[in-house]
């Protein structure tokens, strides 16, 4: 299985930024503007993210949240791949800084690669600088 990890810092509080990251109904909305054009639950547990540049919609399902730890964990439904895993942390730096923590894991493995890779290389600035903006007025 392959694993994709980036690791960046936030100008923001943990707690502002566990917020958005946290919030498995609304945030990649938040922490990805314009790179989703609609983020809806199909059920308690399973969002429908469709994508901006081209209308296609992913699936996922909430696989864990823990509050105190500042973990998300979630998986992709859908037939097209073996497995697919990802999940965020967010550790405080102090008290207006953060560092979050994402891992994808995949099957097959080209998909790292291929795919993962180039995504979650193009949203970390975009996570980075939309986290930064957040002000206790947005959550």
């Amino acid at each position: 299985m392959a694993s994709e990890i980036r690791e960046f810092t936030v100008d923001a509080s943990p707690e502002h930024v566990w917020g958005a990251i946290g919030d498995f109904a609304n945030g990649p909305m938040v922490t990805s503007p314009g790179f989703y054009s609609e983020c809806r639950m199909e059920g308690p547990d399973v969002r429908a993210m469709t994508f901006a540049a081209d209308g296609s919609v992913v699936r996922e399902r909430l696989v864990a949240r823990d509050e105190q730890a500042r973990r998300i964990v979630w998986a992709w439904v859908d037939d097209q791949v073996a497995h697919d895993n990802g999940s965020m942390q967010v550790f405080a730096e102090g008290p207006d800084r953060s560092r979050v923590v994402w891992i994808h894991d995949v099957l097959p493995d080209e998909l790292a690669d291929r795919v993962l890779a180039p995504g979650m290389d193009q949203s970390v600035p975009i996570i980075q600088t939309a986290l930064a903006a957040i002000s206790t007025e947005d959550l």
